[in-house]
């Protein structure tokens, strides 16, 4: 079924058509819209579910954690300084192994209060033990969050997930998306699974309970594990989901035009959709860049993204997020990958984006045009390039 939605509301219809079993959530702009659609889903009958009203985004993933142990399939969405409020929390979940799905609008961190797109929130919460995906328009937010489920109740994963949408761009924005049957989603995404220690009062244990030091390493070297083996549950879940509706996204990362590629743009998020038509438009110019769009940060592709970089010149890395005294966070987890790769390609920093400004197609064609005039030319990489900032006299060259 075809359906215009906003990014929002194709959030909400994954977890209706998932038959999530209990949502709990606070109202933050620019996520409101998805729990206020599941609320009325709940109301008018069309979601079997609970709906918990809480009086924050800490207590929201509090209930979400309790009823994930007792087994229910949840579902909860936040945004920006409610994401950080509930951080307490978001380790909890993750520590704990909790197939939770969450749905992320990334918006930027105040002050100076601001409520557009921005990575910096999500990424702040990179090191929770959490699965991170970023999508690119609407229809990938619906595919995602119902494959979010299927890899976080996977019994070789059982990790919570964040599916990162851009604040506006998407969240906001309607586009035609399709719907699939309920009837195909229950045959993909079968009811949870009960496993050996959810919380039952027949078969009484305790949660996260006090572990001594010579306990405790063993716990997180299972959560990475987890995460290693993640990798290749995502793209056998996006290999599946392609088959059943004709639509995947590639697993980790989406290439595009990078078969004869010798320079690679990097990018997350909505304005991969930009990048690939600067590429085109390069193209036709004569050169042959391509763009790689990470789909999964955590964990982060470190093998697929080497294969690919090896035989690129340079690679400029789009960073929609900044670490204040370091650059760009895609950028230095890139540059980690890629540092012992033999014939490392030139990697630029470009910090773009934040509290919502554009990225136009023409910045993405002049980011291009430069890194191929400094390989030529031998300019010396700067640490950052600052896109689009006002009132600094920081110009590129034509």
């Amino acid at each position: 079924m075809r359906v215009v939605l906003t990014g929002n509301h194709a959030a909400a219809y994954a977890a209706l058509l998932s038959r999530v079993e209990v949502v709990a959530a606070y109202p933050i702009t620019p996520q409101t819209q998805i729990v206020e659609k599941l609320a009325e889903f709940i109301e008018g009958g069309r979601l079997k579910a609970k709906y918990i009203r809480v009086e924050s985004e800490h207590s929201a993933m509090a209930a979400i954690i309790g009823a994930s142990a007792a087994g229910a399939r949840t579902f909860t969405a936040t945004a920006s300084h409610g994401l950080v409020y509930m951080n307490e929390m978001v380790f909890w979940a993750g520590n704990a192994r909790l197939p939770i799905v969450m749905a992320i609008v990334c918006r930027a961190l105040a002050p100076p209060w601001n409520i557009w797109t921005e990575h910096t929130d999500i990424l702040a919460q990179r090191d929770t033990g959490w699965i991170q995906f970023f999508c690119e328009d609407n229809q990938e937010v619906l595919d995602t969050v119902i494959q979010a489920f299927k890899i976080a109740e996977d019994d070789r994963v059982l990790l919570p997930v964040m599916v990162g949408l851009d604040a506006f761009i998407l969240s906001h924005t309607a586009t035609p998306v399709d719907v699939p049957e309920q009837e195909d989603i229950d045959g993909f995404l079968p009811p949870r699974k009960p496993l050996p220690f959810i919380l039952d009062v027949n078969n009484p244990l305790t949660h996260s309970n006090m572990a001594y030091p010579n306990q405790t390493m063993e716990f997180r070297y299972r959560l990475q594990k987890a995460m290693e083996r993640a990798m290749r549950v995502i793209m056998e879940v996006d290999e599946e989901y392609g088959r059943l509706t004709g639509r995947k996204y590639g697993g980790l990362l989406d290439c595009y035009r990078c078969e004869d590629a010798d320079l690679g743009v990097i990018v997350m998020g909505s304005s991969a959709g930009d990048a690939k038509e600067a590429i085109d438009k390069l193209r036709d110019e004569g050169y042959k860049p391509g763009v790689i769009r990470i789909r999964v940060f955590r964990p982060f592709p470190r093998e697929e993204l080497r294969e690919i970089c090896r035989r690129f010149k340079a690679i400029a890395v789009i960073d929609r997020d900044l670490s204040p005294g370091l650059g760009g966070i895609l950028y230095t987890e890139t540059l980690t990958s890629l540092y012992d790769l033999k014939n490392r390609p030139i990697v630029q920093n470009y910090i773009a984006g934040l509290g919502g400004r554009d990225i136009s197609v023409n910045d993405f064609k002049l980011i291009v045009r430069e890194l191929y005039r400094n390989i030529e030319e031998g300019v010396e990489i700067t640490p950052i390039r600052w896109i689009g900032i006002e009132g600094v006299n920081y110009e590129f060259k034509n």
